[in-house]
């Protein structure tokens, strides 16, 4: 499972910088996703930015007042001579080409076409490329709406509904409330294959009220057979039951989990993908050693900034030191 982050979109969006042609003079987004792509280079580049049906309908150019932007004196978007066509991907082409030759029917300046993620059979369809990633892919920003969740584990708290507090998680009155009034997170708009949950079985008819209140769509809903929550926090099962129903569906080739600690977990014991949604990573048997590292790198790189802003702050307090004379 070949996975991509905003943290990674980002990056390519730097390193590749040199590939902007320098004489583009409007940035304009195939929505949805690939406006996230055209926000960021537009940003870096100090360009004016648009989407495909502002452009063909050439509203005005929406313009901030905080910075003056390359080519300012553009007020319509057809002004421009030559524009920047942005998606983050392509797979079948087929949104690109219907956009590029919706812009040149009408539009006489010149379209170069551009897409962050390429494959090798496709590369062609766009004029220029920044990174290539095969299938299987999905991204940070469509992970929860993907296809591949038709063949996909899903969590619920955390994912689907946020955490329950500790005074909610009592396993008696509180945390009934919490089952059937539970803040929506990220519900899924395709079917789930399976939801995987530490949930205790004797809250399935909560559980099963508030998916179908949210609109959440599934095949099958996994839940944990112990009597207690006592009980499942002395056998400390969470992840062993998740990687145990995840590695017992063949067709299944991706776990989404809400905390980190269980996903690295699951992956091992399953031997297959899990996504995080703590850390918005993907974890992938075979590559945990490099995510460990990475995950040490961050926290220490966290732990300096703290120490580094504590610092800042006590030297700003320190009392000044008393007069040596009398």
């Amino acid at each position: 499972m070949n996975y991509r982050s905003l943290n990674d979109l980002s990056r390519l969006s730097t390193e590749c910088a040199g590939k902007i042609p320098n004489d583009v003079d409007l940035v304009v987004g195939i929505p949805r996703s690939g406006m996230l792509v055209a926000s960021i280079i537009a940003l870096k580049q100090n360009l004016p930015l648009t989407d495909l049906y502002s452009f063909l309908r050439n509203d005005d150019l929406k313009k901030g007042s905080t910075r003056t932007y390359k080519h300012a004196e553009l007020v319509k978007p057809r002004e421009a001579k030559k524009i920047l066509l942005v998606d983050d991907s392509i797979s079948s082409a087929k949104s690109m080409r219907a956009a590029e030759e919706q812009v040149r029917a009408s539009y006489d300046g010149q379209v170069v076409t551009m897409a962050v993620f390429a494959e090798k059979h496709n590369r062609h369809h766009v004029d220029f490329h920044l990174e290539l990633v095969e299938q299987p892919r999905v991204f940070e920003w469509n992970v929860m709406h993907h296809p591949y969740l038709a063949q996909a584990c899903l969590d619920i708290d955390g994912v689907l509904c946020v955490d329950p507090t500790s005074e909610e998680n009592d396993d008696g009155p509180n945390y009934r409330e919490f089952l059937s009034c539970t803040r929506p997170l990220f519900i899924p708009s395709v079917k789930v294959a399976h939801l995987v949950t530490s949930r205790l079985e004797k809250y399935r008819a909560e559980t099963e009220e508030w998916l179908e209140r949210n609109g959440v769509q599934y095949g099958t809903l996994h839940m944990l057979d112990l009597p207690t929550a006592e009980e499942r926090r002395r056998l400390n099962i969470h992840h062993k039951f998740k990687a145990e129903v995840y590695a017992n569906q063949p067709l299944t080739r991706l776990f989404v989990e809400s905390e980190v600690r269980q996903a690295v977990e699951i992956m091992k014991l399953s031997r297959k993908p899990v996504y995080c949604i703590e850390t918005n990573e993907m974890y992938v048997p075979g590559q945990v050693y490099n995510l460990k590292a990475n995950t040490l790198r961050k926290t220490h790189s966290l732990k300096a900034k703290l120490i580094g802003k504590a610092k800042s702050i006590l030297s700003r307090w320190s009392p000044v030191a008393p007069s040596s004379k009398s």
